[in-house]
Parts: structure tokens; C-alpha cells; sequence
């Protein structure tokens, strides 16, 4: 799990299990013209790693990837399978806060002649899940590769080939591989940390006009709870799904409900749990914005660690988020 700032033992859901609420499925979109930007959704647990698998075996030329944990021995044997045939694989794995989980997966790139580098020490952690293909295609990632969370954790990714977002990301990669100071270029859509996370993530609920739908695994940071709080008071509905092991959140819950917003949690230490970190601002309206990324609403994610997520208005992704965080609000315990 990305628990970058609080140790948290394994998925975490709710102890009573509650039916789905049935959502259509948004409708499907037709495949973009020849070089148009195009972004897909991969919801977790509903959809598995198949979308994540089918991108890295579709690398022709290089695999460049950054990931806070890294366990997952199919990941690890197609990574050493396409060094050995050609493509040019780097990977950087967090040290910081999960170097003993990450030493097993380092090695076994390394053997599999993967150029494997450790993440700059300089960050707090490096809580980045990013994978790009051939330069063109990028996964940002809510989810780690850790086969143990798959079946049970709340997760997203969005996999595009916006230009100017993959360039950003493969520009920052480059410097990051080589522990080199840089100020993360932000393409089109992209949020860094600590770049402009803080910066956008509060723009982005500033300019909130009618709806909030947040789902979140930490939120310990007083900058974004004012704001959440000031978009209650201005109007805005608020609806919060919210990881809360042994109570860890319930001061800025407590103050969130009593402004007036509507929260769901999940705490248990065994069952479903919620992983994702997303913002989907005023749905369904014309002005609709979504954040999906690494970043959690803690002050060490904003400030200190490397995280990197987009904010953008895909119909479709919108949609699958919505569905996604709805059900989810829908069967949590009510706070």
C-alpha cells in the first residue's frame, strides 16, 4: 500500500460487506484519430492488471518506471524479459520507506539486466506509481504493484499519451534516474510533488462551483481542510470517502461533517480498502475537472515526497470515477 506517511498493516476495508449499488457503465468511447490524445481508465479491483501488463508487453523501445512498491513477480519477469530483448528498461524504486520491500524486485532486475536506480534520497519518499512506454504512453497510477492489495484496494490509473504530459514525465524521469536537482515540468495536466501538487489540488477545490466527490487514504493536511471546509460554506457538496484505520482522521472528519459534508469511511485491517486518491470537481456540469494521482491529502505528500498525478475532463474517466466512488460512499460505514 502507499501509506508514505503513517505505517498502515495491509488493505483495509469495512467488517460487514454490503451488495455493490449497480452503476451503468459509462459508455465506451470510439478509438481517437491517428494522434489524437486519448486517456483511459483502469478502476481497481474491477478490472485487474491486464490493462497494466498489456501496456508493458506493448513496448517496442523502452519501459521507464517509477514506483513506490514493487512486488509483483509478473511485473519483475516482463520487465527482465523485454531488457533481454532489446527494449531499454530503467526503473527507480523508493528506498526511503520501502527499500527491504523493493530489495527482492532490485535484484531481480538487476539480474535480468534492468537498469535499476534507487530513488533520490532528497525526497521524503518517492511515492510516484508511473509507468511510460516508447516515450508516448504513460500510466499514472493511484495503485503499487503489489499483488497482496490487488483484490481488495480501491485504485485507479489513467493511461494517455498526451505529448506534453509523457515528455514532462520522461524529462523529470531523466533527472530523477540521476539523482539531479529539477523543477518537474507540468505538460498539460501534470500535478508534482513537490512541485505544484499543493498549488493545484487547492485550485482545483477553490474553483469548485457545486460538487465535490473525494475519495482519499490520508488526509492530515490543514491547507486542503480549510479549503474542503470553505467549499462547503460557499455552497459546495461535499462527499468524502475516507480511509480511517484506528481513527487516525476522525479530528478533520469531525470538522468536515460539522460544516456539513457527507463521509463514508472504511477501517477494518482486513476486507476492502481505500487506496485511491481522487477529486472529481463539479461532475457532470461543462466546467467538470478530475485529479487521479499518487498524492494524498497529507502535508509529507504535498511538500516532501516525489507524487505525480493529472487533473484533466476526460467524459469517459470522469464517469468511471464517479461510478466507482459512488459505490464505494454507498457501502462504507457512515461518519
Amino acid at each position: 500500500m502507499g501509506h508514505a506517511n503513517i505505517p498502515v498493516p495491509g488493505p483495509e476495508g469495512q467488517e460487514q460487506k454490503h451488495p455493490e449499488p449497480q452503476h451503468p457503465a459509462p459508455t465506451p468511447k470510439p478509438a481517437p484519430a491517428s494522434g489524437a490524445t486519448s486517456y483511459t481508465l483502469v478502476t481497481e479491483p474491477d478490472q485487474g492488471l491486464t490493462p497494466i501488463y498489456n501496456l508493458l508487453s506493448s513496448a517496442k523501445k523502452s519501459i521507464d518506471m517509477t514506483m513506490y512498491e514493487l512486488s509483483d513477480t509478473t511485473v519483475t519477469t516482463m520487465l527482465a524479459k523485454a531488457a533481454g530483448s532489446g527494449v531499454t528498461v530503467r526503473v527507480i524504486l523508493d528506498q526511503n520507506n520501502e527499500k527491504a520491500n523493493n530489495t527482492t524486485a532490485y535484484n531481480t532486475l538487476t539480474t535480468g539486466k534492468v537498469a535499476v536506480h534507487w530513488a533520490n534520497p532528497t525526497y521524503k519518499c518517492t511515492h510516484q506509481k508511473t509507468i511510460t512506454v516508447d516515450g508516448a504512453t504513460s500510466a499514472i497510477m493511484t495503485l503499487n504493484l503489489t499483488p497482496e492489495d490487488y483484490s481488495t484496494t480501491r485504485d485507479f490509473a489513467v493511461i494517455t499519451n498526451d505529448a506534453a504530459d509523457v515528455a514532462a514525465i520522461e524529462a523529470t524521469f531523466n533527472a530523477d534516474f540521476t539523482d539531479t536537482t529539477i523543477t518537474a515540468p507540468t505538460g498539460d495536466n501534470l500535478v508534482w510533488s513537490p512541485t505544484n501538487s499543493r498549488s493545484a489540488l487547492l485550485a482545483l477545490i477553490n474553483g469548485a462551483a457545486k460538487t465535490l466527490l473525494i475519495s482519499q487514504e490520508e488526509f492530515d493536511d490543514t491547507g486542503i481542510e480549510s479549503a474542503v471546509e470553505a467549499a462547503i460554506k460557499r455552497g459546495v457538496a461535499v462527499t468524502l470517502v475516507q480511509e480511517n484505520l484506528n481513527g487516525a482522521y476522525s479530528s478533520v472528519l469531525n470538522t468536515l461533517k460539522a460544516a456539513g459534508a457527507q463521509i463514508a469511511i472504511f477501517s477494518s485491517k482486513t476486507g476492502y480498502y481505500i487506496h485511491a486518491k481522487t477529486v472529481l470537481a463539479d461532475y457532470g456540469t461543462t466546467q467538470a475537472k478530475l485529479f487521479v494521482g499518487s498524492e494524498n491529502f497529507s502535508t509529507d505528500s504535498l511538500n516532501d515526497n516525489r507524487e505525480l498525478g493529472l487533473i484533466f475532463s476526460d467524459t469517459a474517466c470522469m464517469a468511471g470515477v464517479e461510478a466507482a466512488i459512488t459505490a464505494d460512499f454507498n457501502k462504507g460505514t457512515k461518519f
